[in-house]
């Protein structure tokens, strides 16, 4: 039986109010990983795979972006695009041919594009094209991260059942603390994105409101000029 949107937010706030395990926590040093912040998941209204949990969402993700990069910590930016064949979406892009379909986010193309309320820094920022749901998958985040030093990974973005999800269940395979800013994630609609934000906290990710972040960011000694 499919959850109701109402059931699965009173389930996920219910867990939050009484938690079942204690916080993985954060570790010296995190990196930020925003996930699919682009045109053909943001803008509401013009595309129609577009979604919008909270309307404040980039701006916190803003906020943590600028926070880390204080601090000499790694901000990630992913998206997806892909060649005119399709064929780098593998099997993944053959269910459907419709303008909306996932083969059909073509490099260069207005939806591939961030969304231009974000602010990310070209010269410092780590941008990533992926071609699968998990921000890991054949990408270089693994050798960035050991460069760095990173044990913690705090993720933004969407969609919650989808890619964040997928990149969570990798961050934490690859033991790396791994930390859901709750405001700064979205899905098409709430019912899958509070069922995921309560499964993820139960097993694979603190699941934290975005002030928290911010706040235990900075928190934090900065690493710049460290590496």
């Amino acid at each position: 039986m499919e959850l109701s949107d109402k059931t699965a937010r009173q389930i996920f706030e219910a867990y939050k109010a009484n938690p079942t395990r204690k916080r993985f926590g954060f570790g010296k040093v995190p990196a930020l990983i925003n996930i699919d912040l682009q045109k053909a998941y943001t803008a509401v209204g013009e595309f129609t795979t577009a979604y919008e949990t909270n309307p404040l969402q980039l701006e916190y993700v803003n906020a943590l972006a600028a926070a880390f990069r204080s601090k000499g910590f790694p901000v990630v930016w992913t998206y997806v695009a892909y060649m005119d064949s399709g064929e780098d979406c593998g099997i993944w892009g053959t269910r459907t041919n419709t303008p909306d379909s996932l083969q059909n986010i073509k490099v260069g193309s207005r939806r591939s594009e961030f969304d231009d309320r974000l602010q990310i820094d070209a010269q410092k920022d780590i941008i990533v094209n992926k071609r699968m749901a998990s921000a890991f998958f054949e990408t270089n985040l693994g050798s960035v991260f050991n460069f760095h030093g990173v044990d913690t990974v705090v993720v933004t973005g969407g969609s919650t059942s989808g890619c964040v999800r997928a990149t969570v269940v990798d961050s934490l395979s690859r033991s790396y603390r791994t930390i859901v800013a709750e405001e700064c994630v979205a899905d098409k609609h709430e019912s899958p994105h509070f069922a995921n934000l309560y499964d993820m906290a139960v097993k694979y990710a603190d699941v934290l409101s975005a002030d928290e972040v911010l706040t235990h960011i900075k928190a934090l000694p900065d690493t710049k000029g460290k590496a």
